[in-house]
């Protein structure tokens, strides 16, 4: 490639958190330039951001069918490569699907639609017109979580037993839909965020997880959800019993009710010769157990000869200098950057740009909400996994 790739973003407008977090990660290479917008539903809003970001009047739209429409009309040197769409969970099928009717690659929050049945037409878009989508399961793209997922693939620890994994969040403690706390109505609103709260939100990062790592599938699972707080629409606390088709059990929790907690998202993973520990709090470390001797404390970005091509491609900086949510996040863009750069230059992009979340996690994070939802309201034990 000789140019950067045109990125253009629906949604993410001044007042939204996400869609700054995208554009710095967008941003972070040096790949991807944001030419185009469609950053809010309120007109003035739109407009003011893309004067804040220095955008093209011409180019800044204040809604996103208006915008597909046109740059899809653009000349082949300025239209877009790719669309973010970084709107609530509602509002992400109708323009992903338009996107890529209009022959533009996608990038997509989780989770990828408000629907298991929306989620499998987008599955089907994007096979039939052969475009890329990244799902952006941010946790993925960190260096030891990379690390950590090779050592299971390589046999390391020899048959996965057991799985723990855990997402506590303490900021919806209180009734703060209530209280003008904009992310928190829409969020435990089952109109725009589907028919799950805390699991769906951020039981499902905990549940891409488990899979990511240990490269096994979920095949059986018992849940129990709760509604904590007086008043809620959506579950905001649940437990999870967890089979996987490799003979693993596990066990998975997602809160938003532990007071005190910010995002203390940790995974331990063990196997017949040792297991693994990684915290979100702490993402340069991972702990390495072994049965037989010391715990190891693998750091990223040193020399010591236990990294695997994949957390080498995702580190960006010496040992000593940390790398978190960011970087991880700047990670899955650059991939996916690399991956549409090779396609545009007609040759294969290597198997560690390749390794981004797209949108068979996306099905399988949707089937994750229903199967819970249909286990936490049943008298059976165990629901089948079922997509």
């Amino acid at each position: 490639m000789t140019r950067k790739l045109r990125m253009g973003m629906i949604g993410g407008g001044k007042d939204a958190f996400i869609g700054a977090i995208h554009r710095i990660a967008a941003n972070m290479d040096g790949l991807i330039e944001l030419v185009a917008g469609a950053l809010s539903i309120n007109p003035e809003v739109a407009t003011e951001s893309g004067k804040m970001l220095f955008l093209d009047p011409e180019r800044t739209y204040t809604d996103f069918k208006t915008m597909l429409e046109k740059e899809a009309a653009m000349p082949a040197d300025k239209r877009l490569d790719f669309v973010t769409i970084v709107t609530p969970n509602f509002a992400h099928f109708e323009p992903a699907m338009m996107a890529l009717d209009l022959g533009f690659n996608v990038v997509i929050e989780k989770p990828i639609t408000i629907s298991l049945d929306e989620a499998k037409q987008l599955k089907a878009k994007v096979e039939a017109t052969g475009l890329s989508l990244l799902l952006t399961h941010t946790y993925t793209g960190y260096p030891m979580v990379k690390q950590a997922r090779q050592m299971v693939k390589n046999g390391d620890f020899g048959k996965i037993r057991k799985v723990w994994v855990e997402y506590p969040q303490g900021w919806l403690s209180k009734l703060s839909e209530r209280e003008g706390n904009a992310q928190a109505a829409w969020r435990t609103d089952p109109k725009r965020s589907g028919k799950a709260g805390a699991m769906g939100d951020i039981g499902t990062h905990a549940f891409n997880l488990a899979e990511y790592i240990t490269g096994a599938k979920l095949e059986k699972l018992c849940a129990d959800l709760n509604i904590v707080v007086p008043g809620r629409a959506l579950d905001d606390d649940g437990g999870v019993l967890l089979r996987f088709d490799n003979g693993a059990s596990g066990v998975l929790m997602a809160s938003q009710v532990a007071a005190g907690e910010e995002n203390a998202l940790k995974i331990r993973v063990y196997g017949e010769k040792g297991g693994l520990e990684w915290a979100q709090h702490e993402p340069n470390t991972l702990l390495v157990k072994w049965l037989d001797k010391p715990t190891e404390i693998y750091r990223a970005g040193n020399g010591y000869g236990f990294q695997s091509s994949y957390m080498t491609h995702n580190t960006r900086t010496p040992g000593g200098h940390p790398e978190g949510y960011l970087e991880a996040f700047g990670n899955l863009y650059r991939n996916f950057a690399q991956t549409l750069s090779a396609k545009i230059d007609g040759t294969q992009p290597s198997a560690e740009s390749l390794d981004f979340p797209g949108v068979e996690e996306g099905i399988r994070g949707m089937a994750f909400i229903d199967n819970v939802v249909k286990s936490s309201q049943s008298d059976v034990k165990w629901t089948n996994f079922e997509i």
